[in-house]
């Protein structure tokens, strides 16, 4: 990491209108209230077995965390307390960790800190937010093991087996509110996807109006298929959209870029009306790059095709972090080639979209202000 990283960056003051702000952290399944009391500086992270006390203050123009007892926090409780430190002050890209020693290798091994050049301990939001027990219901221990397979007439990496049920979860501090996504239930969503699917709105740019059978079978031909995941994005478990997340090898889109082997790519459906609007692509949008990185540390790409006339999709996606890489034409639309890059989600922290979306945080970044 160079130094420009790890000089002290500037404090900028949390969002939150009100002294006290909240965050549901679930942390490697556990669930925990954190709250933080800008008056005190003090930072709680509660669940139903304990509630523990922090300090998160500016010392000397640097964000610290500090935990005032001899013995060490749990881990979990730990990791809740650093995503809401970095939630309450979102411009931050550093935390320093005043921890017992005993902590320090195991955290610095895993990636939750680093040691800088005089030993003092810190976090950074580019190395938290790939962490994925703080958001996966089922964090993958280690990637996939590689095995080329040829299928199709297209060669590619044996692909994980789907898994099932919710596998993302992030509390939304705009809208108060818990963002997941679920594995689409063919029982379950079928009525769902179909009368999203005959919304106009909807209809306008998929162009698959259709009755109950021919969506049975179009999702029953979905779930046959092992390079694509769907999805339905909840808000508090109430679904608004269905997310078609797939490997962009094995898709149509390959034949048009240098497509790499682990490089993800997805379609979007947002079916509910009251669930359009900024605030909400705001959080569904780098909610959605963020499960995709996190599903899979290999994938350094993402990719979307929108038509190239959804004005209001691409400038969306600028905002969030994606590159409009180019024009190009399907047989059946003309489309703009939108790539996101892992290394720019995460440096950039384009889980924050830029203003003038909801939750977005002070720009430039203050690494590399003067």
């Amino acid at each position: 990491m160079s130094s420009s990283i790890q000089a002290q960056p500037q404090v900028h003051a949390p969002t939150e209108s009100h002294a006290v702000a909240s965050l549901l952290s679930r942390p490697e399944g556990y669930d925990y209230q954190v709250t933080y009391d800008l008056t005190t500086q003090s930072l709680h992270v509660k669940n139903d077995q304990e509630q523990l006390e922090w300090a998160l203050v500016d010392d000397n123009h640097s964000l610290a965390l500090c935990w005032p007892h001899r013995s060490a926090p749990p881990r979990t409780a730990l990791l809740a307390a650093i995503e809401g430190a970095f939630a309450f002050y979102p411009a931050n890209v550093a935390l320093r960790l005043q921890l017992p020693s005993v902590l320090h290798a195991n955290l610095c091994a895993a990636g939750i800190a680093v040691k800088d050049s005089h030993g003092e301990l810190w976090a950074y939001a580019e190395l938290i937010w790939q962490l994925p027990t703080l958001w996966l219901n089922s964090p993958p221990t280690r990637p996939y093991p590689q095995q080329p397979i040829l299928e199709n007439g297209k060669r590619h990496p044996r692909r994980p087996p789907r898994p099932s049920g919710t596998v993302y979860q992030r509390h939304i501090p705009w809208l108060d509110a818990t963002l997941s996504f679920r594995v689409l239930d063919l029982e379950l969503d079928l009525e769902r996807f179909n009368h999203w699917m005959n919304d106009p709105v909807v209809a306008h740019f998929w162009e698959e109006q259709g009755g109950l059978q021919q969506h049975r079978k179009r999702l029953e031909s979905t779930l046959q298929n092992p390079s694509v995941v769907p999805l339905i994005g909840c808000i508090d478990g109430e679904p608004f959209g269905y997310f078609e997340t797939y490997w962009a090898k094995e898709d149509r889109i390959g034949a048009y870029y240098d497509v790499g082997d682990f490089d993800r790519g997805w379609h979007v459906l947002i079916g509910e009306a009251a669930f359009r609007g900024q605030p909400y692509v705001a959080a569904w949008m780098p909610s959605i790059s963020h499960y995709l990185f996190l599903d899979d540390c290999r994938t350094q790409r993402l990719v979307i095709e929108p038509r190239v006339d959804n004005a209001k999709m691409l400038r969306n996606l600028a905002q969030c972090g994606y590159a409009h890489v180019k024009a190009f034409d399907f047989p059946h639309k003309r489309a703009m080639l939108g790539m996101q890059l892992r290394e720019h989600f995460f440096n950039e922290r384009s889980w924050i979209p830029l203003p003038p979306h909801p939750g977005s945080a002070p720009r430039p970044d203050p690494r590399f202000t003067p």
